[in-house]
């Protein structure tokens, strides 16, 4: 996948700040971030003879909003992606075996009229409609994969299965349940209207039509359709090479055994996971250490991939690097803290084309800000026009409250029929057991503080 060009934030709402209150600008213009490129400062530690680059957040911008981020997200690759698409450089033809999961690139069309003649939709008698009720001598047979040479004429029926083509002279059908039969006679006392139980010719596709539009997700249906019509080979979008990038001197391979002060790697192996399930083609490179210059070279080499995920390092600590080595790169940085819970300091932006995300080091947070975040931009970046969040409603079990200013995505548990949601107690964002026994997200309004055992409340399938 070529760099993509970054477009201006035209669609985006971003909160700025004027005589030291917030306001709203909309449309966003993005020259109004030229001054974030580098936003790290030289400065001098207490008791440290050397001058040390500090990370800066971006300065005079309020945290977005969860609303605010994922539309900067989503309109600001959307654009950036255009121009490609039109060029058509992100096609592939895969076959129909390996098409599943994969986005359709250019519209499927019919080959030929769908049903190509008139067919039953169920097992039954096909006759004259005027001739009922009354009694009718079966001619004969027609079954699905065959056709009948035979014309129906008055008070004569000819048995037909589901799937068989209607027999000339017949604009009926009486299904088989409701036709007694002696010998080659049958009889009914039902009516019936001109088309009964008939599929006509083309009444679901016409030669020619565009049956499914570019854009979409080829699932199960999709498949059938595409062999329905022939299409052994599917046009689909390239699948996006996503780098992932943990950070943190503290790190160690997951097949090694940590001292008490060390954690295994399990963050780039959620985000694979998440990367492959969202139409990604993950590749986990090394840890990046604790330094610029490390930090520097994996970041160089995740840029060679059509997007870079970084976990860690993106807070306000002293070894936060993250953003100050991205700034020394050139990046343009859209947001670097969002008013959510777990997630707060995450950073999306562009350098070189590629786009970033510098998602929190703590495993819930990595996981909950890849889901309503950093997954759009994966599916857009797949062919996904609009990618949708799954949120559902489900009335709490017990009453639940929060502080309201943030929307947090604290794990629960939906019953299987989707009749309650069930808080999981958990231990904050570094608690990976309790995201592991959640099957949804309970989203938490930011401008709501209470909900009473019974209320309806959103949660977001895991």
């Amino acid at each position: 996948m070529h760099p993509l060009p970054v477009h201006r934030l035209d669609g985006c709402v971003r909160k700025l700040v004027e005589n030291g209150r917030p306001r709203t600008s909309a449309p966003f213009n993005q020259e109004a971030f030229r001054g974030t490129r580098s936003f790290s400062e030289a400065r001098t530690l207490p008791g440290e003879g050397e001058a040390h680059a500090l990370p800066v957040r971006i300065g005079g911008v309020p945290p977005l909003t969860f609303n605010e981020a994922r539309a900067c997200v989503v309109e600001m690759v959307r654009a950036a992606c255009a121009p490609l698409r039109a060029e058509g450089v992100t096609v592939e033809e895969v076959d129909i075996e390996h098409a599943a999961g994969r986005v359709l690139a250019r519209p499927l069309c019919a080959d030929r009229d769908y049903p190509p003649l008139a067919r039953s939709v169920r097992d039954g008698f096909a006759v004259r409609v005027c001739d009922l009720p009354g009694e009718f001598r079966v001619i004969g047979e027609v079954r699905a994969g065959e056709s009948s040479t035979q014309r129906v004429g008055p008070r004569e029926a000819i048995e037909i299965m589901t799937g068989a083509p209607v027999p000339a002279g017949a604009d009926g059908i009486v299904m088989v349940e409701h036709v007694t039969r002696d010998g080659g006679l049958i009889h009914t006392d039902r009516t019936a209207v001109p088309g009964e139980f008939i599929n006509p010719r083309a009444s679901e596709a016409r030669s020619g039509d565009a049956v499914l539009p570019p854009g979409v997700r080829l699932d199960y249906a999709s498949i059938a359709l595409a062999a329905t019509f022939g299409i052994a080979g599917l046009p689909v979008f390239s699948k996006p090479r996503v780098a992932i990038l943990a950070t943190g001197d503290e790190i160690v391979p997951v097949r090694e055994t940590p001292r008490e002060f060390q954690i295994r790697n399990s963050n780039a192996y959620s985000l694979a996971a998440q990367v492959a399930r969202a139409g990604g083609a993950p590749e986990i490179l090394p840890v990046a250490r604790d330094n610029p210059a490390d930090t520097a070279n994996l970041i160089e080499r995740g840029l060679d991939s059509d997007l870079l995920l970084l976990s860690g390092g993106v807070s306000a600590g002293k070894y936060d690097l993250v953003e100050t080595v991205l700034a020394d790169l050139g990046a343009e940085f859209f947001f670097d803290r969002v008013k959510i819970q777990p997630g707060q300091p995450l950073v999306f932006g562009n350098v070189r084309g590629r786009f970033f995300f510098g998602l929190p080091g703590n495993p819930a947070s990595t996981m909950v800000t890849f889901e309503i975040f950093a997954r759009a931009a994966i599916e857009i970046l797949s062919g996904i026009e609009r990618p949708a969040l799954p949120f559902l409603l489900a009335p709490l079990t017990a009453d639940f409250r929060h502080k309201t200013g943030l929307t947090r995505f604290l794990p629960a548990t939906l019953r299987d029929d989707g009749s309650a949601v069930t808080p999981i107690a958990w231990q904050g964002s570094g608690d990976v057991p309790s995201i592991a026994r959640a099957n949804v997200y309970l989203v938490a309004a930011a401008d709501r503080a209470e909900w009473k055992a019974g209320d309806q409340i959103q949660v977001l399938m895991k």
